[in-house]
């Protein structure tokens, strides 16, 4: 029974490394569409938020399952624990691909982002994609040192983040305001997909030691 038990916390592992990977696929291709003007990526993008959605829904499930018939304790009770909101977090990551994939539907067969700002967006792509990957083996491994990394990288997305007020604010900026606008909305949705695969990676971190590194309002914010 207890092996069962074991077997069953794996596959929740499992579910939710299977969903990292899902949901790094969603935003490398919805960033593809955005700076390669590809509506086929954008409407692939948008059609698959779905299986996210199922995926996050099963992975609760079963975590509730888990709570309600093995009543578990200490490591498994934080495993159960942390893959609920580590579901949430993984779902809301595909919400924000899905906007970016909107967004360059949205504007085709014109491009979103002006030509200046596109190398901004190229690499916090990049680098979004590369936490989803990283938090995918942090699921898989519960390796906390590895889980910390994940803070330096996500640093970057919030440097370009910044940066990119400077750049529209600037007033010889010359796209406009509805262009300032989209880039604006952007860059968030950028900065909050790479805040949630830190959240992911810290859930972890609360799997093996019982303490939640660097709780607050970035891990909850939507």
């Amino acid at each position: 029974m207890r092996e069962a038990y074991h077997v069953e916390l794996e596959q929740l592992a499992g579910n939710l490394a299977a969903m990292s990977l899902q949901v790094a696929d969603a935003m490398e291709r919805a960033t593809k569409a955005l700076l390669e003007v590809d509506l086929g990526l954008a409407e692939q993008v948008i059609s698959g938020d779905t299986k996210v959605d199922d995926a996050r829904a099963e992975c609760e499930e079963q975590a509730y399952a888990l709570l309600a018939l093995q009543a578990p304790v200490a490591t498994d009770l934080r495993t159960v624990l942390a893959a609920i909101h580590a579901a949430e977090s993984l779902e809301r990551m595909g919400d924000l691909a899905l906007h970016v994939a909107k967004a360059a539907r949205r504007r085709h067969p014109e491009p979103v982002l002006p030509e200046s700002v596109r190398p901004y967006f190229a690499e916090m792509g990049t680098v979004a994609v590369k936490l989803a990957r990283q938090a995918e083996q942090v699921i898989k491994t519960k390796d906390v040192a590895a889980a910390k990394t994940l803070e330096s990288d996500d640093d970057q997305v919030d440097d370009i983040h910044r940066h990119l007020f400077t750049v529209i604010m600037d007033r010889d900026w010359p796209y406009g305001v509805a262009a300032a606008v989209d880039v604006t909305l952007l860059g968030r949705f950028y900065e909050r997909y790479a805040d949630h695969a830190v959240s992911v990676a810290r859930r972890m971190v609360f799997v093996v030691t019982g303490k939640m590194p660097g709780y607050g309002a970035s891990d909850t914010e939507v």
